[in-house]
């Protein structure tokens, strides 16, 4: 049976961090791993999830997306950016932005097109371009501050590109890119005629700088796709309710792609989140607030394990530099800190096209109660004496 799967499938791996996940149960570990919070969704939206199935909101929705839902996306981009978006040309609903980024890609990428992706990175942009038989091109953030190179971006740059991603605020990193970065990448992809695909998940998740979204940048309104979801947010990861904004063109593209996978997002679940988003600036603010907490609580507490953690700017993951420790594998590491240690975290390794780049990182998350981060904190600072004892 060996010729029976596609070649597309044989680089592939199964996710790390949700093999980390995984293995964070067999050990009865405190999971830092997988990027979903312990803490319950707010209770207005789990209310108003109850009462759309309650309202026989239990069938199909349009294909792409809840008129509804479009209709709170597009006020929510005119009022907080300043977007012009046009509910029924330029907005798709689907199944989490997994399922964005995915469809994104196959609806604008042929094969043999170059797709420009600035490492490390979030798993599955690596694998999302491969699917679509295109080259990702890995461009790294270097240094402690993980800036990009602007000489080293524009040599990316060639007559294949079709697109870059981006995403800002950014997983694993932190970082959260300025204005000028921003531009920078805007204007080659203005001279390359590049889409730029931008990942905003973590838009809300902010402690440092501001988040600007590329389509916002001068020229970029039409050559930018921009995907955000509920997930984060809103603490739902397990809903799948993610979106893409984009311009008509290679909205109606993304749409047939969309239909054909998946059909549609959950439909009462578009419902709660479109009530959702009427909260407001004040919701997203208490958020920031409320994570920057939890940043400020892990962070001490890796250092004073003999961690060298990132300080990250937005998002709720943590780069770790773990050289102090003795081991010269990430993944052996990881292992080993969920089974001895009893905490999970993902080897840095699987964010890089090269895995000898991210050897010496570990990533972990604080999207977790403060009891569950001190308690993490307290079994990581046995680390350097079991680590001793190992060797």
């Amino acid at each position: 049976m060996n010729g029976h799967l596609a070649r597309r499938t044989e680089g592939f791996s199964e996710s790390v961090i949700r093999e980390m996940s995984r293995r964070s149960t067999v050990h009865g570990a405190i999971n830092l791993a997988q990027g979903f919070p312990n803490f319950p969704a707010p209770p207005w939206i789990k209310a108003a999830a109850k009462q759309a199935i309650e309202d026989d909101v239990n069938q199909y929705a349009i294909t792409w997306g809840a008129l509804s839902l479009r209709t709170a996306l597009a006020r929510f981009y005119g009022e907080r950016y300043g977007m012009e978006v046009d509910p029924e040309t330029m907005l798709t609903v689907t199944c989490g932005s997994t399922e964005a980024m995915l469809a994104t890609l196959l609806a604008i990428v042929d094969p043999g097109d170059e797709v420009i992706v600035l490492e490390p990175f979030y798993e599955n942009y690596g694998p999302d371009a491969a699917l679509c038989g295109a080259t990702p091109v890995f461009v790294p953030m270097r240094g402690p501050e993980q800036r990009v190179d602007p000489d080293e971006l524009r040599r990316a740059f060639t007559a294949r590109t079709k697109a870059i991603i981006v995403n800002t605020p950014n997983n694993p990193t932190g970082r959260v890119f300025s204005r000028g970065e921003l531009e920078l990448i805007a204007a080659l992809c203005i001279e390359h005629d590049a889409i730029c695909v931008t990942d905003e998940i973590y838009e809300h998740i902010l402690y440092d700088g501001t988040h600007v979204p590329m389509a916002t940048l001068p020229g970029m309104a039409g050559r930018t796709v921009t995907i955000s979801g509920a997930s984060k947010t809103f603490s739902v990861t397990g809903w799948r309710v993610g979106w893409i904004v984009a311009p008509p063109m290679l909205t109606a593209g993304i749409r047939k792609v969309h239909d054909f996978a998946t059909v549609g997002a959950p439909a009462p679940l578009q419902e709660a989140v479109a009530s959702a988003l009427g909260r407001g600036g004040a919701y997203f603010a208490t958020l920031a607030t409320e994570y920057r907490a939890r940043r400020d609580i892990l962070l001490p507490l890796l250092e004073a394990a003999g961690f060298r953690p990132n300080r990250p700017e937005g998002a709720y993951y943590v780069l770790c530099d773990i050289g102090g420790f003795g081991f010269a594998d990430d993944t052996l590491f990881a292992h080993w800190l969920v089974s001895e240690v009893g905490v999970a975290g993902v080897p840095g390794s699987s964010f890089f096209s090269r895995p000898e780049l991210g050897r010496h990182l570990i990533r972990f998350t604080f999207c977790k109660t403060d009891e569950v981060l001190h308690a993490a904190g307290e079994r990581l600072a046995m680390t350097g004496d079991l680590a001793r004892r190992r060797r």
